[in-house]
C-alpha cells in the first residue's frame, strides 16, 4: 500500500475506532439537551465500516474515504448520517484531486469537508454545531503547516484546539437541531458533536506514533 493511502488508512481506522467506543459517551452528552441518540447512530454506521474494513477499496485516498462515506451515509441514521456522511464523501472529493496528499492538500480536505457540512446542515460556527470545533482545528492545523510545524506537533495542537473550542461550547445556545428546541436550556453543557471532533483529534494525535514507527522502520 503507498505510504500515502497508508497514511489515510491509519487515521480512518482511528477514527472509526474511536467512534465505536465512545457509543455511550457520545450518546451520554447528546441526552442532556438532545434526543441522546448521537453516539447509537454513530456507532451502528462505524462498526459496519470496521467489519468490512479489511475489504475496501484502497486503490488510492479518495477512493478509501468514499468507500468510508458510502458505508456510513446508508448506515447512520438521524441527521448524523447526512452529516458525517457528506463530510467523508467532501474529503474523498478532495483527496481525488489532489496530486500528493500533504500538509495543505490536507487542509484542503477539512475545509473541503467544513463546506460540505455547512451546504448539508445549513450551520455556520457560533450555533453549537461540530463545526465550533472542526473549524477552529482546521485553523491551527492550516497555520502549522504553512510554518513547517512536525506532523506530531500538529496533531497535538489539533487536539488541544479542538478541545478549547468544544469545552467553549457550553456557553453557546443551539441554534441547529434537536437541542435548539430547548433554547436557552442548552447553555451550560458542551455540544456533543463538537466533543466527538475533540476525542477524534485526541485520539489520532495519540495513536499517531505508533503509524510514524512503522514509517521510519
Amino acid at each position: 500500500m503507498p505510504a500515502e493511502v497508508a497514511d489515510v488508512d491509519f487515521v480512518a481506522h482511528v477514527i472509526t475506532q474511536t467512534v465505536v467506543d465512545n457509543e455511550k459517551y457520545f450518546g451520554d452528552l447528546d441526552s442532556v439537551v438532545g434526543d441522546g441518540d448521537f453516539g447509537y447512530s454513530l456507532a451502528r454506521g462505524f462498526e459496519i465500516v470496521l467489519e468490512q474494513w479489511d475489504t475496501l477499496d484502497r486503490a488510492d485516498s479518495g477512493t478509501l474515504l468514499q468507500k468510508i462515506a458510502m458505508i456510513i451515509s446508508a448506515r447512520i441514521g438521524g441527521t448524523s448520517g447526512p452529516i458525517w456522511g457528506t463530510a467523508f464523501l467532501r474529503a474523498a472529493m478532495a483527496a481525488k484531486k489532489a496530486d500528493v496528499l500533504d500538509g495543505a492538500a490536507v487542509v484542503g480536505l477539512l475545509r473541503s469537508s467544513i463546506d460540505g457540512i455547512k451546504a448539508r446542515g445549513g450551520a455556520e460556527v457560533g450555533e453549537k454545531t461540530l463545526l465550533d470545533a472542526l473549524v477552529p482545528m482546521t485553523d491551527a492545523i492550516e497555520e502549522l503547516v504553512a510554518r513547517g510545524a512536525p506532523t506530531q506537533e500538529i496533531f497535538d495542537a489539533a487536539a488541544a484546539t479542538a478541545r478549547r473550542a468544544a469545552d467553549a461550547t457550553s456557553a453557546l445556545q443551539a441554534r441547529r437541531g434537536r437541542a435548539s428546541y430547548t433554547g436557552e436550556r442548552s447553555i451550560g453543557s458542551p455540544d456533543a458533536g463538537a466533543v466527538a471532533v475533540a476525542v477524534l483529534a485526541e485520539q489520532v494525535a495519540a495513536r499517531w506514533p505508533e503509524r510514524a514507527a512503522v514509517r521510519a522502520s
